[in-house]
């Protein structure tokens, strides 16, 4: 993705620099999500600015719609995206919070397996900040 800002680039300059390799093991999915995350990474991608459509990723790398569809879903879940109403894609964090919202869930998953409710896991963690 040699740069993800200018809206007036064709989406082939896009991604000119990235292209899914079929022969890797990794899913598809994940080879796209890796790509957005090192773009958001190497400051391609600020918060805030929007990433074309997932229709237009999908058409420049050779893959399904939903394939792309998958990879953004991915990092909306680390927070790194907002998928707005329409088609809208936004940056929305860094790859810090990306790595934070990722050990939240984690926590998350740990302490409903042993048994605490959503408000329990809310308190102790207002008890731990101060």
């Amino acid at each position: 993705m040699a740069s993800v800002k200018s809206s007036s680039e064709s989406d082939g300059d896009l991604l000119s620099n990235f292209a899914v390799d079929r022969n890797d093991a990794t899913f598809l999915h994940d080879q796209v999500a890796a790509e957005i995350r090192r773009a958001i990474a190497d400051g391609e991608a600020a918060p805030g600015e929007r990433i074309p459509q997932a229709k237009d990723l999908a058409a420049v790398l050779g893959v399904n719609t939903n394939t792309v569809l998958r990879a953004l879903r991915i990092l909306r879940d680390e927070g790194l995206l907002e998928l707005g109403r329409g088609r809208a894609i936004t940056v929305a964090g860094t790859p810090e919070r990306g790595a934070v919202v990722s050990k939240m869930k984690e926590l998350i998953t740990l302490g409903r397996k042993c048994g605490y409710r959503r408000d329990e896991l809310v308190a102790m963690l207002q008890n731990l900040s101060g």
